[in-house]
């Protein structure tokens, strides 16, 4: 069992799962692949053992693919519905054919700002740590790469995208510039990751599933 694909409940920390398998495994060299924020579900790769530890940053440099719920006529403060969120001043139906013309700007190479409440670390502080604080400080964006976007759904108020991107993608970020760029607003209201890499959702298993067969 050195690796383990493993479905993320909503409202944990991908630290939560980790921490909730070393008890059930009974052991303490456990690591994940890839943070998934709380308010996301899908897809954590864990390796169990020293082993499979140290070779978790191959699954990291993996392609991921998620689907995104977003919100129009909002904004967050951390781009997400954990975050606190207020009406966007220039909140109005978006159209489908406004959505579709924007999304080519995101596909390709672009630069991505990272959000305040992020684990990125700025001076040696992870910067959710300085947006507790209050703190709002220059980041300097980064290069990543969307290989696919597109619409699976879309509705006046809110919309729902599949996203193929490059390791240290923010799919919040994306979401928030996209918004931004309509002149709307828009937050991400529930993500799910789908797939890193050759390994799919389909194929991981609950924290419940994991720990039943050990306590039969």
């Amino acid at each position: 069992m050195p690796f383990l694909l493993v479905n993320k409940p909503v409202g944990w920390t991908s630290h939560d799962v980790v921490a909730k398998l070393r008890g059930i495994l009974r052991e303490k060299k456990i690591g994940h692949a890839g943070t998934l924020d709380p308010f996301a579900m899908g897809l954590l790769i864990v390796g169990v053992g020293r082993e499979a530890t140290k070779r978790l940053d191959e699954f990291k440099r993996l392609e991921k693919e998620y689907e995104v719920a977003m919100k129009f006529g909002f904004v967050s403060d951390s781009y997400d519905c954990d975050g606190v969120i207020a009406p966007h001043p220039l909140a109005r139906p978006v159209a489908k054919e406004e959505l579709e013309k924007i999304l080519p700007k995101y596909r390709g190479v672009i630069e991505q700002v990272p959000p305040m409440f992020s684990a990125k670390k700025v001076g040696g502080k992870k910067l959710y740590e300085l947006a507790r604080q209050g703190a709002e400080i220059e980041r300097r964006p980064q290069t990543v790469t969307i290989f696919e976007l597109e619409i699976l759904e879309c509705a006046p108020d809110s919309a729902r995208l599949r996203v193929v991107c490059s390791s240290g993608t923010y799919i919040r970020s994306l979401v928030h510039d996209i918004g931004q760029d309509l002149g709307a607003g828009a937050y991400a209201a529930a993500l799910v990751r789908t797939r890193i890499g050759p390994y799919r959702l389909s194929e991981a298993k609950t924290i419940e599933q994991i720990s039943r067969p050990l306590s039969e």
